[in-house]
Formats: C-alpha cells, sequence, structure tokens
C-alpha cells in the first residue's frame, strides 16, 4: 500500500483491530460456539453453562452477533454455519487450537517495542512451556498442517522414492500424508521424544503404524540414524538462526542416499526482505520468541542448500494461506 492510500481511518482500523482479535479470543477460550452447538439459547442459558455473570456473557455474545460470527434472533443466538465449522469443537474443521495459539502469543507482542530494541526474545520457546500452550501449539500445528498436506503432497512427484524423513515433523501429519499419497513409500518422523505418544497415536489413526516409525532427537543437536531417498522440512528452519539452519540443512543432506531429495516448507520472504507481508511479519514474531529465529528469503534459502552440495535448486509455486512455499534440491 502506498502513502498516498493511507488515511486516518485506515491506520485507526489496523491501531484498534485488536479488539476483534481479543472478543474471538475469548469466544474461543469460553467455548461458547461448542456451547451453543446446533442451538439456539439466551445469554442466560450460554451464562449459566459458563456460570458466568450475564451481563458480561451478553455483551460478549453481541459483540460476536456484530462480527458475524453468531446470529442472534429476539433474545436467542445460535452459530452461523462459519463458526459451526471452524469454532465449535464439534466440528472435525476446528481451527480453536490455532486460535489459541495465537491467544497465548498477545502478550509478547504487546512488547514488540522491548524485543525490536534488544534484539532478543522476551517469551519461552512455545513446545517448551506449560502444557496448556503447548497443547495449542501442537493441535494448531496439526489442524493446519492436515488441511493443507493433502494439497502440498500432490505437488511433489515422489513416485520413485522409498524412504522419507520427516524432520521435526511432530505428529508427523506430513509424513502421514505423503505416504497416502505414495503407496510404495515408508517414513520416519524425526521429533523430541515429548511429540512421541501424540505422533504414534496419530498414525496410529490412519493406520500406517507398519510404514511410519518414530526416530527421538532433537535436530538441533543430534545426529540423524539411517539413510533417506527423501528428506521433508516444513516450518523447522524459522525457528533456528541462520548458522544453525545451515547445520540442519547439512545434517538432512547427509541422510540422503545418492540422488536423494530434500523438500524446504516455509514462510519465503522475496529477495528484498519486505514481503509478502505475513513472512515478513513473522520474522517479528520469531524475534519475539527464539534467539536468531526469522523468516529467509528464496534467495537465503537457495545460498543455504548450495552449500551443503544441493544441486538442481529449485521454488515449487504452490497456492497456500500465509504465502508459504516450496523449495526442493537433489543430490547429484
Amino acid at each position: 500500500m502506498s502513502s498516498q492510500e493511507w488515511n486516518p481511518g485506515k491506520l485507526l482500523e489496523i491501531s484498534g483491530g485488536y479488539w476483534k482479535t481479543c472478543t474471538l479470543h475469548a469466544g474461543v477460550k469460553l467455548d461458547v460456539f461448542t456451547i451453543i452447538g446446533q442451538n439456539e439459547l439466551t445469554a442466560a442459558e450460554v451464562a449459566e453453562k459458563l456460570n458466568g455473570v450475564m451481563d458480561g456473557v451478553e455483551r460478549l455474545l453481541n459483540a460476536l452477533a456484530g462480527m458475524k460470527l453468531l446470529f442472534k434472533n429476539g433474545e436467542k443466538f445460535k452459530n452461523t454455519d462459519g463458526s459451526k465449522a471452524f469454532l465449535s469443537k464439534e466440528s472435525p474443521g476446528y481451527i480453536g487450537y490455532m486460535i489459541m495459539h495465537h491467544h497465548h502469543l498477545m502478550e509478547s507482542w504487546n512488547r514488540l517495542d522491548e524485543s525490536v530494541i534488544s534484539g532478543k526474545p522476551i517469551r519461552q520457546r512455545i513446545p517448551v512451556s506449560d502444557e496448556q500452550w503447548r497443547e495449542s501449539f501442537l493441535m494448531g500445528m496439526y489442524n493446519l498442517a492436515m488441511d493443507l498436506a493433502p494439497k502440498l503432497v500432490s505437488e511433489i512427484d515422489l513416485t520413485a522414492k522409498h524412504r522419507l524423513l520427516d524432520l521435526g515433523g511432530g505428529p508427523g501429519t506430513y509424513a502421514i500424508h505423503f505416504c497416502l499419497y505414495n503407496p510404495q513409500l515408508n517414513a520416519t518422523v524425526y521429533d523430541l521424544p515429548t511429540t512421541r505418544p501424540f505422533a504414534e497415536k496419530t498414525i496410529s489413526g490412519f493406520g500406517l503404524s507398519d510404514r511410519i516409525d518414530f526416530q527421538e532427537g532433537d535436530y538441533t543437536k543430534s545426529g540423524i540414524e539411517g539413510k533417506f531417498d527423501v528428506v521433508w522440512l516444513s516450518h523447522i528452519l524459522h525457528g533456528e538462526s541462520p548458522s544453525t539452519c545451515r547445520d540442519i540443512i547439512q545434517k538432512a543432506v547427509n541422510a540422503l542416499e545418492p540422488g536423494g531429495m530434500i523438500i524446504i516448507h516455509e514462510f519465503i520472504l522475496n529477495d528484498s526482505m519486505d514481503g509478502p507481508e505475513f513472512p515478513a511479519l513473522f520474522s517479528l514474531n520469531m524475534l519475539l520468541g527464539t534467539e536468531g529465529g526469522r523468516s529467509y528469503s528464496e534467495s537465503q534459502l537457495n545460498e543455504m542448500l548450495s552449500e551443503a552440495g544441493v544441486k538442481n535448486i529449485r521454488r515449487v509455486f504452490v497456492k497456500t494461506p500465509n504465502d508459504s512455499g516450496i523449495i526442493t534440491g537433489e543430490m547429484v
């Protein structure tokens, strides 16, 4: 947006946009949309289920209705199609865990100026903090990947590959969908020991325990056991400094058989580092929460891959939320 397009109204809309954010977060945190479910309830009925004061609950419900997240008919409120589909825990499309992850980040974003001046993070890394944060993070990542993975795996030709490593794969969502799409493929999910129960439960739920196993480790400190002909790195590099990213990529390359493929899925900046918008904002999120993490540009990632001996590097353009992208390369 050029300077000529800005006006006080637009600037104040951005400045006060957190009002809507906090209203949505409160609705999800209090589980209002699940409580209403398929029913029409009065504010008093919702307040009773929440063990809350009707005045406050009614104001929240009215605001959610004003945001078109609820319908109001007389004194009763009901879910919209969108809130039923995405904000009620009764729906398989529920994204409330990711919304709660965003909620947990808000306190640090309110202190962004401090982090900008110091160049240091002001919050703990999410996966090792308290259990509620951890659940929101892991389940949020799982929900997003479950929606995106089926769309991405069809864009990458793995028909000649047989052994995939999902590095930092969490619950193994991408390994699962790569295996579902490629029946000849087996996979290993590599992640921290604390992730193993969630991963094994998810893998078992898809009936893939005989094709996907789990390897415990910290890819920033430990090596990788075994050899693979594909290594998939999805959204792990942005959490690390450039030097650590180089080490991770080198470990991934060392785990590849000759002719193997490395695939990076990240929020990729343009080479001038000022867009697209979401990767640029996400880089600030990494400043707030990591020692050295950031969004990387396509040329920076390509350079890291080249330094590790990767050839035939190319960008795979895919349509994804938040401008994530894919870069592939091969060990020739």
